[in-house]
């Protein structure tokens, strides 16, 4: 079965496919020659993510799953939630997202936060959500080079490391994203064996 991962990341795909074996040959979007700026206009992380998979599923004709992913700080009131990405502007830089929250949370001792990844699957015009969440806290600083986004000024509960101090495997392991494809894979294998 071909199934479509509303991505362009090379290394995102391989991970999967890895993971999936041979149930099923992962495409990337570039693969089915979609290469359209996808709508995010939803105000959900839930909204986004079914928004990106029924667009690739109703004009490609492919299943296809697309994920969406966010911060929410509670002091925050849950931001910069499905801003995540473009929190301090449509440019979408990383290090200015990461200020923005820094400065937001200077004189803020409640600290906690979490990662939420919503992924939506379209298979013959039908849904299914999966959703993964790690808790953890905002620090003061950013600390360590690895991983993308928050990661720099996010500690997961239980660990002395931000994501960004993680090796990729660790951070897989116990991430938002990781815990959604998990749950994403064991419903397709499952489905592959009824």
């Amino acid at each position: 079965m071909k199934l479509v991962f509303a991505t362009n990341n090379r290394h995102k795909l391989k991970e999967l496919q890895a993971i999936l074996g041979n149930c099923f040959e992962l495409l990337s979007l570039q693969d089915i020659g979609c290469f359209d700026d996808i709508p995010e206009e939803q105000l959900t992380l839930e909204g986004n993510a079914q928004q990106k998979a029924f667009y690739v599923f109703e004009k490609f004709g492919f299943a296809c799953f697309a994920d969406d992913t966010g911060l929410e700080i509670e002091a925050l009131n849950g931001e910069p939630g499905v801003y995540s990405a473009r929190y301090a502007g449509e440019n979408k830089s990383s290090e200015a997202n990461m200020d923005k929250v820094l400065k937001k949370m200077e004189k803020i001792h409640q600290r906690n936060a979490r990662f939420r990844t919503v992924i939506s699957l379209v298979i013959n015009n039908k849904e299914k959500q999966f959703e993964g969440t790690v808790e953890g806290e905002i620090l003061r600083e950013k600390r360590g080079s690895s991983g993308f986004g928050y990661d720099p000024i996010f500690r997961p509960k239980g660990f002395n490391l931000t994501f960004a101090e993680m090796e990729l495997y660790e951070k897989n392991k116990i991430s938002h994203r990781g815990m959604a494809i998990r749950k994403l894979v064991q419903y397709l294998k499952k489905s592959v064996q009824d």
